[in-house]
């Protein structure tokens, strides 16, 4: 078997990261629920939680070195920087911080040593 790079540890941390803040997201959203945008509130929370837990299953898979994993994460991770972009003139502080998590977990995905543990756990034929 092969052993997990330290990159693809990094991008499965922060993506465990990104996962547990949507959660949190989440229950802030059901604690500030009032009745006049219940509904807003209830797809919203279903929303964070379901993606979060999409988030959680691929952090596992990285470490696991489950090359299904990496797909979903790019993708997201490409759309963090979207939308860290579009928060860049109201809160730069957080659009640094999005930009700097998106940027971890896409180098830790594509770097080569993870292409390469990721492409060996594919290939039956390496040991």
């Amino acid at each position: 078997m092969t052993r997990t790079p330290p990159t693809l540890l990094a991008a499965a941390a922060v993506v465990a990261l990104q996962a547990a803040a949507l959660v949190v997201l989440g229950v802030l959203e059901v604690v500030h629920l009032s009745s006049g945008r219940a509904t807003l509130a209830v797809t919203t929370t279903a929303f964070f939680w379901l993606v979060g837990a999409g988030l959680a299953a691929c952090a596992v898979g990285l470490t696991r070195l489950s090359s299904w994993a990496r797909g979903p994460v790019v993708a997201a991770e490409l759309i963090l920087v979207l939308t860290a972009f579009s928060t860049w003139g109201g809160s730069r502080s957080w659009a640094v911080a999005m930009l700097v998590a998106a940027g971890v977990a896409l180098v830790g995905v594509l770097h080569p040593a993870s292409t390469a543990a990721l492409a060996a756990e594919d290939d039956p034929t390496r040991v």
